[in-house]
């Protein structure tokens, strides 16, 4: 008795798509849970000032403050007060400041952080 050639392609075949369709329940869950807002967030956002500031605004105020695109930030602590600073961090600055790169705790401690700068 001869076997058919083609079962073995079709099991994988079938196989396959079971798997194709399992994989895609799952992030389809997953995405749901996500827009949901289910998932926590795997870390939350630092309020250390020093790394904000490498994150957010080194690529146009420079590593050390000596500003690149931007001014200069080594002594802005004696031309703005904190609540000025907070102010441009928050609405921006015509020139090219950019509104609302920092929010919340981060926006807070950057502006503390800058305005001891002098």
């Amino acid at each position: 008795m001869k076997r058919n050639p083609l079962i073995p392609f079709a099991l994988i075949a079938a196989l396959g798509i079971a798997v194709m369709l399992i994989i895609s329940l799952k992030g389809a869950k997953q995405a749901d849970e996500i827009a949901n807002g289910d998932k926590k967030p795997a870390q939350t956002a630092s309020t250390k000032p020093d790394e904000i500031y490498a994150q957010t605004c080194v690529s146009c105020h420079g590593d050390q403050l000596q500003g690149v695109v931007g001014p200069n930030l080594t002594k802005v602590g004696s031309r703005y007060s904190e609540d000025q600073i907070k102010d441009i961090l928050k609405n921006g600055k015509e020139g090219g400041m950019p509104a609302g790169l920092l929010q919340g705790p981060q926006l807070d401690a950057v502006a503390k952080w800058l305005s001891e700068k002098k």
